[in-house]
């Protein structure tokens, strides 16, 4: 069959259709319409803009220059933060409701480089444990689009969210019944392997409304019955995505552990590397070069080591400290790293445990909570936005009780959560 004669994706009718579906599937329908959430001094959580809030008395970390400020005021107003610093050089205006943060740190929102949000439940569970803002690693039948709209609509429901679509892989599974573009795939022999099979599943995720393409040169570590060292994309193979993607002005990350398969998507050109436990010096060195991210995803390469079964348990037993190595020296040679868990399939972890784990394998305290907010939002194009509490940023906030650059764990249960203003 020759992908190349059939037609290019079609256009709104379909994509508005596919959208609605996805809204159903991830429950994101029921969520927007449901009872509003009070935004403290502002609008509502469903009416599409930010709240008005001040956050005052506690002590400010800017992860940007690393100065700590006790005392602090932060004002939003719509959503946005108007003025951020110590009480008495900033400027409160009246009737605005004001949020005691006395006895706590205030940090920036986090930020997760590595999601799957496949429901509005799963969203809510994010937002909840302090990831205001996040980068999907795809869904299975575009639920992330849906719920990228959901956080535009009603910001306190969701992250802002980065949507990668769906996954660019050799085998579609049930996912070609997510569009009807990609139905004739499911009679490739092969699988998605040609160039015309990959450049069509990339310019469908385009159609649709992706933000990003994920794609994998390496087999999964969560199934027992694969092998992550085995390659299933060649070089070549991942330089037809990249180059599909960057003709639309779009990024690639990319699913990872052999070292050989690190080298093959880096040097393809992807924005960002995942997980990569085996990268080597090499590869290293080539992303410092090209600027390209390592998101290593600890959190659920530790998650395989509590596995009941015995070959997952094993692996990640295996994995954990070869990752914390590759992840130590990523670091001293100055390849940006971004925080993500790899949640998936109900479970959501606290993107704090990610900060955790970066501090574990060696990176001073800041710099672990750079990767989960500065850092990831550059690698998200977000750096102007999100990452600090500074004016012109978006109005999202943790409390934390302790300090959380003497004890990053802090970060792992956030007393309170603001996003846009609106107190979750």
């Amino acid at each position: 069959m020759c992908v190349e004669a059939t037609p290019p994706p079609a256009g709104r009718l379909t994509r508005r259709g596919v959208l609605a579906g996805a809204a159903a599937l991830a429950g994101t329908m029921a969520a927007a319409t449901g009872p509003a959430v009070a935004a403290p001094g502002g609008t509502g959580g469903n009416g599409g803009t930010g709240g008005d809030l001040v956050i005052e008395g506690g002590t400010l970390l800017d992860p940007g220059t690393g100065e700590v400020v006790e005392d602090a005021v932060v004002v939003i107003v719509d959503g946005t933060v108007r003025a951020a610093g110590r009480r008495g050089g900033v400027t409160v205006p009246r009737g605005v409701e004001v949020l005691d943060a006395h006895g706590r740190w205030v940090l920036p929102g986090l930020v997760d480089a590595h999601i799957h949000l496949s429901t509005a439940a799963e969203a809510r569970a994010a937002v909840r444990q302090g990831a205001t803002s996040a980068r999907s690693g795809s869904t299975s039948f575009y639920q992330d689009i849906a719920v990228r709209e959901l956080a535009r609509h009603s910001p306190a429901l969701a992250p802002r969210l980065t949507a990668a679509g769906v996954f660019v892989t050799p085998d579609l599974g049930e996912t070609v019944l997510a569009d009807p573009d990609l139905t004739p795939l499911a009679r490739l022999k092969d699988g998605v392997r040609s160039a015309e099979a990959l450049r069509r599943v990339v310019e469908v995720n385009l159609a649709r409304g992706a933000d990003v393409i994920k794609t994998r040169v390496n087999e999964r570590a969560g199934l027992p019955e694969q092998d992550p060292l085995a390659q299933v994309y060649s070089y070549e193979q991942l330089a037809e995505i990249v180059a599909a993607a960057r003709r639309r002005g779009k990024g690639v990350l990319c699913h990872s552990y052999s070292e050989q398969g690190c080298h093959d998507a880096v040097t393809a050109g992807v924005r960002s590397l995942e997980h990569g436990a085996f990268v080597g010096e090499r590869t290293l060195r080539e992303m410092r070069r090209r600027g390209t991210y390592f998101t290593p995803t600890l959190t659920a390469i530790a998650g395989l080591a509590e596995s009941t079964n015995p070959v997952l348990a094993e692996r990640g037993r295996a994995y954990l400290p070869v990752l914390k190595s590759a992840v130590l020296a990523a670091h001293e040679l100055g390849v940006p790293l971004a925080a993500g868990t790899d949640s998936s399939g109900g479970t959501v972890r606290p993107i704090g445990r990610e900060v955790e784990l970066m501090r574990a394998a060696g990176l001073p305290a800041l710099d672990a909570i750079r990767t989960a907010t500065t850092g990831a939002a550059r690698l998200l194009g977000r750096e102007r936005t999100v990452g600090r509490l500074a004016r012109g940023f978006a109005g999202d906030a943790i409390l934390v009780d302790g300090d959380p650059l003497a004890d990053v764990t802090v970060l792992k249960q956030p007393v309170r959560v603001v996003r846009a203003g609106l107190a979750v």
